[in-house]
């Protein structure tokens, strides 16, 4: 059984190679059961979470846990490991960081909602948040839309101004053609820049919603990553009433985002409003973007087959690479 370390897996990725693997994995027949989070104890956030998936070929399961106060101590919050298996004997092929892997298929499962939500010329993106993902939301937008301005907003520019650095000094930056790369700068007021942004993508801890949707310019793509709670979430109903809704997965969205549940639950969104999975899209199943017009939102909290398409792509590049 293989068990491969960060650097054999980031050695396997590029943003283009994942996001069209992944493109092609998500067209294929797949099964996903409904991700499980369960918290290991009723006073805290620390939690130990499960995300199984299988398709003809490959059964994966990530396992992951969450303790939020680690970064006090100087560790991090998040832990995770990946265990892969062969469909066809249920042999146990490899183990893999999930860690590194989940920064990098986030960031191209969004991308790639954004290949059939965003406009084609959409070109101004503004990431929101400034933890370990952010940068690998930029270096996945860069490759499905023409980026010339990135703009990120955090609440604290030092933080800011770090997550800007390492945009620019990341791979995925340094080896992009000289005329495919973009600025980035920080920004402060956050209305602002939603207004002149084509393109948002949410990857914070908010509780309460990050702007007002009145800001929110016709023909922009929303894209929200961060929150995973029923009682929270980054953008206010009116947003999600007035976009065309696009999610990650229907049984998840539903069990624990409270982008969409808070504005559910206040009768001004219905289940049945949402026009498809990222899978739907990829498919054929369901019509991406319509018109230069509308606002598009899509919310996502993680799924398995996600992660299951990464880790195919990853085992296929490593034996064709040994």
């Amino acid at each position: 059984m293989l068990n491969l370390d960060v650097k054999q897996i980031v050695d396997c990725l590029t943003m283009e190679g994942l996001i069209n693997a992944m493109r092609a994995s998500y067209q294929q027949p797949a099964t996903i059961p409904q991700r499980r989070v369960m918290p290991l104890e009723e006073s805290s956030y620390e939690a130990f979470a499960l995300l199984p998936a299988w398709n003809q070929d490959l059964i994966t399961v990530k396992a992951f846990t969450y303790f939020p106060e680690n970064p006090l101590q100087g560790q991090d919050s998040l832990a995770s490991k990946i265990l892969a298996f062969d469909r066809t004997n249920g042999e146990p092929l490899a183990l893999l960081d999930g860690k590194v892997l989940t920064f990098w298929r986030t960031a191209a499962a969004s991308a790639l909602a954004a290949d059939y939500l965003a406009r084609s010329d959409a070109h101004r993106l503004l990431i929101c948040g400034t933890g370990n993902l952010a940068p690998y939301i930029a270096w996945a937008y860069a490759a499905v839309r023409p980026l010339t301005k990135v703009m990120v907003w955090g609440r604290e520019e030092q933080k800011a101004r770090r997550t800007v650095d390492a945009i620019l000094s990341g791979s995925e930056y340094q080896n992009l053609p000289k005329e495919k790369q973009f600025s980035v700068e920080v920004v402060s007021d956050i209305h602002q820049a939603v207004s002149n942004a084509d393109m948002v993508s949410c990857v914070t801890g908010a509780s309460e919603p990050l702007f007002h949707h009145d800001v929110v310019t016709a023909g922009t793509h929303i894209d929200l990553i961060g929150n995973h709670d029923k009682d929270k979430r980054e953008c206010d109903s009116g947003l999600v009433v007035r976009s065309q809704v696009y999610v990650d997965s229907k049984i998840n969205v539903l069990a624990e985002a409270g982008d969409i549940l808070i504005p559910m639950e206040e009768g001004k969104f219905r289940a049945e409003q949402i026009r498809g999975e990222l899978a739907d899209l990829c498919a054929g199943r369901s019509d991406g973007r319509r018109n230069s017009l509308d606002v598009t939102l899509y919310k996502s909290v993680g799924s398995a087959l996600a992660d299951l398409a990464a880790v195919q792509y990853v085992l296929a590049q490593y034996q064709r690479d040994k």
